[in-house]
C-alpha cells in the first residue's frame, strides 16, 4: 500500500470523525437543554471521571495517554457548548456591552491624572504620551496613585507594569488585587537612562549613583563596570532632583535625558541601559469601566482551585475559542500559603463573541475572577 492510499484511508476516517463529533456536540446541546429544564448543574465531574476511566480501559496501554488527552479536550468542548446554552449572558458580559455602548468615542485629552514620581519621571512621559492637556498629580508611591483614583481625587492613574529588560513590576501587580479599577489604555515608553551629575566630572570620579530599583536593574552591566556604590531611590526623576540639591559633587543619578535640563544637571553618559531596545509598558486606570473604540487587548486576574489540571482547564478555553494569550504571570497571594493569582493579557477585539463566551465561562469556573478591562495600546 502506497502513501496515497494510506492518506486516502486517513481522509475517510477523518470524515467519519467529523460526522461523529458533530453528532456528539448536538447531543451535548440536548443534554444542556435537559439540565436547564430540570435545574441540574452543568458540570458533572463524577460522570467525566467514570467516562475517562471506562474509555482508557478499552485501548492498549500505549494509547491510554492519547485517549486521556483526547477526551479531556472533548469534555472541555462539551462543557463550553453546554455553558453557552445554559448561561448565554452574565452580569460581567452585560457590563462590558453597556460600557462599549456608553463610553465616549474619543479618548479624553484634558483631564486630571495621577502618577508616581516628580516632573521628568518616565511616568510623566507616559502621561504626556496618553493625554494632550493633563493636569498631573504626583504621588510618592504606587499605592497613592491607586488611592487617588479610588477616592475620586483624579479621573485616571498611570502606572508602570512591566519593562522589556527588568520584567514585571511586582508591587503594581499586588496592588491590582486590592483596588477596583479598569484599565482603559496602555502605552509603551522608550527608556533611555543617562548618567546625570551637578558638575561635568569624569565618570571615574562618581562615588555613588542613585536611581529607582528598576533603572538599576536595567543598567546592571554598566553599574558593575563603574564599580561605585549604588543606592535605590523612590524614582528616577526624584533621584535627579536629589542630586541637583545635594552638596556633594561626586554623586550621580540614572534618569531620563529630560531631567538634565529640568534640574540643571550635566550628562556624563547616555544610554546606559544594558539592552538598547528597552521599553516600559504603562497602564492607564480608571475607577469606572470604560471601553474606548478599537479595544483589542483584555487583561484578567484570577485564582483557580489548588488541584491538578486547574490551570489547564482555564488555558483550554482560550485555545478552544482561538484567543491569543500574549502574557501569563503568576503572583503569590498575600496571607494565603502556596496560592497564586494569575494575570492574563489576551489579544483579541473586545467585540468578539468568542471573548464574551470565554469571560462568561471563566467567571463561573474560577475561585476569584477579576476583569481588569479592555483597551488599546499606544506605541
Amino acid at each position: 500500500m502506497d502513501l496515497h492510499e494510506l492518506r486516502s484511508q486517513i481522509d475517510q476516517v477523518d470524515d467519519e470523525l467529523i460526522r461523529l463529533f458533530q453528532q456528539r456536540m448536538d447531543i451535548s446541546g440536548s443534554i444542556a437543554r435537559y439540565k436547564q429544564k430540570n435545574d441540574l448543574p452543568s458540570h458533572d465531574p463524577v460522570r467525566e471521571r467514570q467516562k475517562l476511566y471506562d474509555m482508557t480501559g478499552k485501548v492498549a496501554e500505549e494509547r491510554k495517554s492519547h485517549i486521556t488527552a483526547l477526551y479531556s479536550l472533548l469534555f472541555e468542548l462539551s462543557r463550553s457548548e453546554q455553558e453557552q446554552i445554559l448561561n448565554p449572558e452574565c452580569n460581567l458580559t452585560s457590563r462590558i456591552k453597556e460600557a462599549i455602548q456608553d463610553t465616549q468615542w474619543l479618548f479624553p485629552d484634558r483631564t486630571v491624572v495621577a502618577c508616581q514620581g516628580v516632573e521628568g519621571a518616565y511616568s510623566q512621559l507616559a502621561v504626556d504620551k496618553l493625554f494632550a492637556l493633563p493636569s498631573i498629580i504626583y504621588c510618592n508611591n504606587f499605592d497613592s496613585v491607586f488611592a487617588a483614583v479610588d477616592s475620586g481625587l483624579c479621573a485616571y492613574g498611570v502606572l508602570p507594569l512591566e519593562n522589556s529588560t527588568a520584567g514585571s513590576i511586582n508591587q503594581v501587580y499586588d496592588l491590582m488585587m486590592r483596588y477596583p479599577f479598569s484599565i482603559v489604555r496602555s502605552v509603551r515608553v522608550k527608556v533611555d537612562h543617562c548618567l546625570l551629575a551637578k558638575e561635568r566630572i569624569d565618570i571615574s570620579d562618581v562615588k555613588e549613583v542613585y536611581s529607582h530599583e528598576q533603572a538599576i536593574a536595567q543598567c546592571a552591566g554598566f553599574l558593575k563596570k563603574l564599580g561605585c556604590k549604588v543606592t535605590p531611590y523612590q524614582d528616577t526623576a526624584g533621584a535627579a532632583k536629589m542630586v541637583a540639591e545635594s552638596p556633594r559633587n561626586d554623586v550621580a543619578a540614572l534618569s531620563s535625558r529630560r531631567c538634565a535640563s529640568l534640574y540643571g544637571l550635566h550628562r556624563l553618559a547616555d544610554s546606559m541601559q544594558d539592552q538598547g531596545n528597552n521599553h516600559t509598558r504603562f497602564i492607564c486606570v480608571s475607577k469606572t469601566l470604560a471601553i474606548y473604540p478599537g479595544a483589542d487587548k483584555t487583561s484578567l486576574m484570577l485564582t483557580v482551585p489548588h488541584k491538578p489540571g486547574s490551570l489547564y482547564h482555564i488555558l483550554s478555553r482560550f485555545y478552544i475559542r482561538g484567543i491569543n494569550l500574549i502574557k501569563l504571570e503568576s503572583r503569590p497571594i498575600p496571607d494565603r500559603d502556596f496560592e497564586f493569582m494569575f494575570y492574563f493579557d489576551l489579544e483579541t477585539p473586545v467585540y468578539s463573541p468568542s471573548l464574551l463566551h470565554v469571560l462568561r465561562e471563566l467567571n463561573d469556573m474560577c475561585d476569584d475572577f477579576y476583569y481588569l478591562g479592555s483597551y488599546s495600546e499606544v506605541t
